[in-house]
């Protein structure tokens, strides 16, 4: 196994992430593990070096942090427990969110399920539109001050926000969060618009979830038959653009055989390859599964492979990154490419060429 800085934090992290979404008897559709299975899969991981494991409350509601608290008894100097907090735990009007009462509850109620008194890294699932970030991060800050929380990071952050979250932080002391986790795969690029762009300039770490798209990139679905007995058969999450994504297959399927490697392993390596990337998160039900996704730590992709997979997974550039295609006419004698735009419209060359010489 190799591992990766988790940011400036000094804390080193495995690549590969073992997530334990699976854990617990209430989402059958994710996977509905109980501790026997998950014993088999938290130790096998440990074996072979994963040092990194993320949970959140609101997982089978709590059964997951349970189940991997137990898992993990008597290796806890040695792992880096990640958890996070937002979603419903009752029926109560607090019982959800981020405010300062109920982050201070769920806090507690965590470290209760996970048999522990401290947690690594705290995030927030996604973000309260009912509660102002400045609260949410001073609770956080007291959770860290009180030495129960040592990092605190974010999840499912448009990129304003999270730049917002940031600024608040620095303006006012409070602790600041030193990752995101964010989906992220080949079939959904669309974190390299905004967000990657910010944490690589903040030097925020890159915490991967769903990596394999929901099962679809592992092969298994082609145009002509879905499986059964799958996950993304009945839950198709997160969404995709199946044409492309059956064209991003196509791709991966010859680049597999060369290195004689599963397509899952492909996705994975693909992700390991970008240097945003901190941790990729597998959600493994099978020893198997598990097993394989090991092997994409050893996998190194070719220089032509990578570009094959980014041309055939590219997605289309927005506003106002599409300005950058104009080039930059900030040096003296650099003129801005205006014709860029028109090009792959088909326009005239020679009406191109007078639209970039009159800039």
């Amino acid at each position: 196994m190799k591992y990766r800085p988790l940011a400036n934090t000094g804390v080193f992290v495995s690549e590969l992430c073992l997530g334990a979404m699976t854990f617990g008897s209430q989402w059958e559709m994710i996977g509905a593990l109980g501790q026997k299975e998950a014993d088999a899969l938290v130790h096998r991981s440990l074996d072979e070096g994963i040092n990194f494991f993320d949970t959140a409350d609101v997982y089978s509601s709590g059964e997951s942090e349970e189940i991997l608290g137990r898992s993990l008894k008597g290796k806890r100097q040695d792992v880096v427990i990640a958890t996070k907090v937002r979603g419903r735990m009752g029926s109560g009007a607090n019982e959800v969110g981020l405010s300062r009462l109920h982050i201070t509850q769920a806090a507690e109620a965590s470290l209760k399920r996970l048999g522990t008194d401290y947690i690594d890294l705290y995030q927030i699932h996604r973000s309260d539109p009912e509660t102002d970030i400045e609260e949410t991060l001073i609770a956080l800050t007291d959770l860290v001050r009180a030495g129960k929380v040592r990092y605190i990071g974010c999840s499912n952050l448009e990129a304003w926000e999270l730049m917002k979250a940031l600024g608040i932080s620095r303006a006012q002391g409070l602790e600041m969060f030193k990752c995101t986790q964010s989906y992220y795969s080949l079939a959904g690029r669309e974190l390299e618009s905004q967000t990657i762009p910010l944490i690589q300039d903040q030097g925020l770490g890159l915490l991967v979830w769903s990596p394999l798209a929901g099962g679809f990139l592992t092969g298994k679905f082609t145009r002509e038959n879905s499986p059964e007995g799958v996950r993304r058969a009945t839950f198709e999450f997160p969404p995709i653009d199946k044409e492309q994504g059956f064209d991003i297959v196509d791709v991966m399927r010859p680049i597999a055989e060369t290195h004689d490697a599963s397509v899952a392993q492909v996705a994975l390596a693909w992700l390991l390859h970008k240097r945003a990337v901190t941790s990729v998160i597998i959600g493994a039900r099978r020893m198997d599964q598990l097993e394989d996704n090991f092997g994409s730590v050893d996998l190194t992709l070719t220089d032509e492979d990578v570009a094959l997979l980014d041309d055939v997974s590219k997605i289309p550039v927005g506003y106002p990154a599409w300005m950058g295609s104009l080039g930059d006419d900030r040096r003296p004698g650099e003129m801005r490419d205006i014709a860029a735009l028109t090009r792959s419209g088909g326009g005239d060359e020679k009406e191109e060429k007078e639209a970039a010489a009159g800039e």
